[in-house]
């Protein structure tokens, strides 16, 4: 079973060697370019965040303590987001928009300890494939690493109180996580850039606008590939699943 896992684990590192080796072609990611919020909002998004990070540090390290075996599941859980997050697809706007990645993660080890594995993925990605970038950092953090497993988690967590089917609650889970982490990205843009006509309001709409017609379907296959991968784990690593308190229930 470790060796299927090993293997899944490589298979994901070389997809990630192969986008980045095809990421430096001119294009337009969805998370917020390098210099391009003001001063102000770069340190309130990191302010933010940081408290984030220092629980989700704190969480990972008592989990890896407690079961040493769950240190492949979560470099999986990295290397996952970091693939889908990766990928630039082009969007009828004109820009670009990326599946997220972070249910995944979320689900298995919660939100906070994805908050620690999304801000790691968005940091290499500002410095290897100039995705986003280091000052802008903290607000791509925020809505991807932050808003979006917190989103994944909840919905995952309630649609199993509510008697939904495991696979049904991994979908919701994933796909909204996906399109929450869009709709905060709008919404930092919108505060940072009010429109000159309408304000706040006006500025989002055009925002969310931009990305909205792309995300939805990138946001159904990424809770499909996730419903896919939860149940390549269940069959192969079931074992290690049982110490995760999300998954003790499962089926």
């Amino acid at each position: 079973m470790k060796i299927k896992l090993n293997w899944a684990l490589v298979v994901v590192l070389g997809l990630t060697v192969y986008f980045w080796a095809n990421s430096y072609e001119e294009a337009y990611a969805m998370h917020i370019m390098e210099g391009f919020l003001p001063f102000w909002w770069v340190v309130f998004w990191w302010v933010m965040t940081i408290p984030f990070l220092i629980i989700g540090m704190r969480t990972i390290q008592k989990r890896v303590k407690e079961h040493p075996e769950l240190k492949t599941m979560l470099g999986l859980s990295g290397a996952f987001a970091f693939v889908l997050s990766a990928l630039k697809l082009p969007s009828v706007t004109g820009s670009s928009s990326h599946p997220t990645g972070v249910g995944l993660g979320a689900i298995l080890f919660g939100p906070t300890a994805m908050s620690v594995l999304g801000t790691i993925v968005l940091l290499f990605q500002s410095l290897l494939l100039a995705h986003g970038g280091l000052t802008t950092l903290g607000a791509n953090a925020f809505s991807m690493a932050v808003v979006g497993p917190f989103i994944a988690y909840g919905i995952f967590i309630l649609g199993r109180k509510l008697n939904v089917s495991f696979a049904v609650s991994v979908f919701l889970a994933a796909m909204l996580g996906d399109l929450g982490t869009y709709i905060v990205t709008s919404v930092q843009l919108a505060l940072a850039f009010p429109a000159d006509v309408g304000g706040f309001f006006a500025s989002f709409a055009k925002f969310a606008g931009i990305f909205g017609l792309t995300q939805i379907p990138l946001a159904i296959s990424e809770g499909l590939l996730t419903v896919i991968v939860m149940n390549l784990l269940l069959k192969y690593n079931m074992p290690d699943l049982h110490h995760l308190p999300t998954m003790k229930e499962a089926s």
